[in-house]
């Protein structure tokens, strides 16, 4: 696989996981206890640490491309595998 393929799946990966991790460890202003400003949302974060968060969804990607190098290495799972109807 040639490095410019490596890096373009991996920030697809990455991307993919930032989206997936948006829900998890956000507290809202209620749960945080603090008064919401007039016209916030219910669901809005009280506070989004985007660094945080940018690690975390780069750990994610880190494991899930490697899975993914490895099948695509070793051939685990190929198109044949994934093929139900025949």
């Amino acid at each position: 696989m040639a490095f410019t393929s490596i890096v373009a799946i991996y920030f697809l990966v990455f991307a993919f996981s930032a989206f997936v991790l948006l829900p998890f460890g956000v507290r809202t202003d209620e749960e945080a206890g603090t008064p919401k400003v007039a016209g916030q949302a219910d669901s809005a974060p009280h506070r989004f640490d985007l660094k945080r968060h940018l690690v975390k969804a780069a750990i994610l990607a880190v494991i899930l491309f490697a899975i993914y190098y490895a099948n695509w290495s070793y051939g685990w799972i190929t198109v044949d595998d994934l093929d139900f109807f025949h």
